[in-house]
């Protein structure tokens, strides 16, 4: 499939302003239970001494504030207040999808889910940004089917892929309360993706419908993980990645934004610092006292590292403002902004308010959640434990 840099980048401008214009004057409506999210995500409740994060502004190591913020944005003050509408009315959902799937069957379904992802998160924030994470592992192996869940040798699960994927616990916790009050009603695959998106929220993201109905799958191979993106892909790989799942060059761009807050590990990263391509120095892609930075904190291949290094604590557009002053932390996130064919995108989203990025990540994880798979869905079943298959029991 050929990929045309200036066509993606031209749409994005000419529907830039539109997009704003709506965001304007539309109304974005919230499920009732969503009320409940008010004022949760908030940045002081962090645990305890976060990670050593960087300062553009000092070539030194800084402790992270209370906020999570080492420095002011520019503009952020004058940014428009908006109330930010979504074009989920506008999108095609799968047939077997529905936003009344469980009204009748388990009309607690969502308020379960909620509830339990508020508890996890509040005792460990960091869980918030792997149940995103979790989920995009999920969607991006043979669809959104909970295969990733599965715990038995050879799947997916044990690969060395998965190893720093983290959440199970909240997922088998969320189905428990579910099965004594809906049993065998709803599935893995519909709790993760839900459960995403309340994270999502209680990080200060946006919050949007997810349609439900999907089946748990019942096949998990370990080689299969090695299929989701690491860090080291090059441009042309992600976007046929993504568009062998359906999804397109602006989904690409917008899901990685959910590098805004999380960590990795320094072993993805410590190639960059040493040596980059056999050249005997540090990638040129990467700004030099953000690399120094690095090379101080990234000692151990084991020591965790944000992956936004300005706003490490926020949901925001800041994110893309850092590809811009070369502060992308992975390969690949860098990469969106060398390539003519993602950079304009970049800047489209760096520029505009965090809100019209709000706005598109609703839009991209929808389209995320959607990715079935008809073979996993039609042999599919409603687990009774996330982890297991039903014959086993």
């Amino acid at each position: 499939m050929k990929y045309y840099s200036i066509s993606f980048g031209f749409l994005l401008i000419l529907v830039l302003p539109l997009i704003l214009a709506s965001a304007q004057n539309g109304k974005y409506e919230r499920a009732a239970y969503h009320d409940s999210y008010e004022g949760a995500a908030q940045d002081d409740q962090d645990q305890g001494q976060g990670p050593a994060t960087y300062d553009k502004n000092d070539d030194k190591e800084s402790e992270p504030e209370q906020n999570g913020q080492n420095y002011e944005q520019d503009g952020d003050d004058n940014a428009p207040s908006l109330d930010t509408p979504t074009l989920l009315d506008n999108l095609a959902s799968d047939d077997l999808l529905s936003f009344g799937y469980y009204s009748k069957s388990c009309p607690k379904a969502e308020s379960i889910i909620n509830k339990y992802v508020a508890k996890w998160v509040e005792e460990d924030r960091t869980l918030a940004a792997s149940l995103l994470r979790l989920h995009f592992h999920d969607c991006a192996v043979h669809g959104c089917d909970a295969s990733i869940l599965l715990n038995h040798e050879g799947s997916e699960r044990t690969a060395e892929a998965s190893k720093s994927l983290r959440g199970f616990e909240v997922i088998d916790d969320i189905k428990a309360e579910m099965e004594k009050e809906c049993p065998r009603t709803v599935s893995c695959a519909d709790i993760l993706t839900a459960a995403s998106r309340d994270a999502t929220v209680l990080l200060g993201g946006p919050y949007w419908d997810v349609p439900y109905g999907r089946k748990d799958g019942k096949v998990s191979v370990e080689k299969d993980a090695a299929l989701v993106p690491m860090g080291r892909e090059n441009i042309t790989t992600l976007i046929e990645f993504y568009q062998s799942n359906g999804l397109n060059l602006i989904d690409l761009v917008v899901l990685s934004g959910a590098h805004t807050i999380g960590r990795a590990t320094c072993g993805s990263l410590q190639f960059r610092l040493y040596n980059y391509a056999g050249t005997g120095r540090q990638d040129e892609s990467l700004d030099s006292r953000y690399a120094n930075f690095l090379k101080r904190k990234c000692r151990w291949a084991s020591e965790y590292v944000d992956l936004d290094a300005t706003t490490p604590q926020t949901f925001d557009n800041v994110y893309y403002k850092n590809l811009q002053a070369k502060m992308g932390l992975l390969l690949t996130d860098q990469s969106l902004y060398s390539d003519p064919r993602t950079s304009p995108i970049v800047d489209a989203l760096a520029d505009a308010p965090s809100e019209f990025f709000n706005h598109q990540f609703a839009v991209s994880m929808t389209r995320l959640g959607n990715i079935l798979v008809p073979a996993a869905q039609d042999g599919g079943e409603i687990r009774t434990k996330c982890y297991s298959v039903n014959s086993n029991y």
